[in-house]
């Protein structure tokens, strides 16, 4: 188990994120939840957590199973490339919930669509 930091280190790049941000920024776009990528890297969700909010550190080897589950290379996880992002992509996670409202009966679909409607008409 890695030991708890006594000191933040600073960011790799200024005002830059740190590899726990890095981290879960990467998670979202993806789509995944913590638990998936604990399930994918073999390790407990609150590990993920931890190393998330850069409570404890992580080691060499289980940044190589972090790119490997995330889908980015090890560069990019640690911050020393910029990972080329499309900041107006829809998240994964909000596909995964259309695919899933695609599958429904026409009527519940249209039902969807107007409570959609109307929450995004009263918040305009």
């Amino acid at each position: 188990m890695p030991r708890v930091p006594k000191k933040t280190l600073p960011a790799l790049v200024e005002g830059g994120e740190t590899i726990g941000q890095r981290i879960a920024r990467f998670r979202k776009l993806k789509g995944m939840t913590q638990q998936e990528l604990a399930d994918a890297i073999g390790i407990e969700r609150i590990l993920i957590s931890d190393y998330e909010r850069s409570r404890i550190r992580l080691y060499d080897e289980l940044v190589a199973h972090f790119a490997k589950a995330l889908h980015v290379s090890s560069d990019e996880l640690l911050g020393l490339v910029k990972l080329d992002t499309d900041s107006e992509a829809p998240s994964l996670r909000l596909m995964k919930r259309v695919a899933e409202i695609e599958k429904l009966p026409e009527i519940k679909k249209k039902a969807i669509l107007k409570t959609l409607d109307d929450l995004i008409r009263a918040n305009s």
